[in-house]
């Protein structure tokens, strides 16, 4: 098992291209498919810490469920959004690359290298 992690949607052209780079440069991660393997709560808020960012900043807001949620109401709290993106994972900006205690979104794919 890698100790590099990436939370990967297959259909989405920026998350096949971060796990190519990742392989590219020697690296072969644990792929966990969120929107099959949709992580929890407490994952989700650890991922969030590593990152450094708010709930917020990881939501997909071109998606359908953001206004179906009513994440476009700026009001709505972070434990909302946390649930928002497990009742409906496609919420969650993709792909996401963990290493120990850091992480880096795949936009651009060449960010993760700042981990690996």
């Amino acid at each position: 098992m890698s100790d590099i992690t990436i939370y990967h949607n297959p259909r989405c052209s920026k998350s096949r291209q971060t796990l190519a780079l990742l392989q590219e440069n020697g690296v072969e991660p644990t792929v966990v498919e969120y929107l099959k393997e949709t992580p929890d709560a407490a994952t989700l808020k650890a991922v969030i810490d590593k990152l450094g960012i708010t709930p917020r900043e990881l939501l997909r807001t071109k998606e359908a469920e953001y206004k179906e949620h009513g994440l476009n109401d700026k009001n709505v709290g972070d434990d909302a959004i946390i649930r928002a993106m497990i009742e409906s994972p496609k919420l969650i900006e993709r792909p996401i690359v963990i290493k120990g205690d850091e992480a880096r979104i795949g936009r651009p794919p060449e960010q993760v290298l700042e981990i690996i």
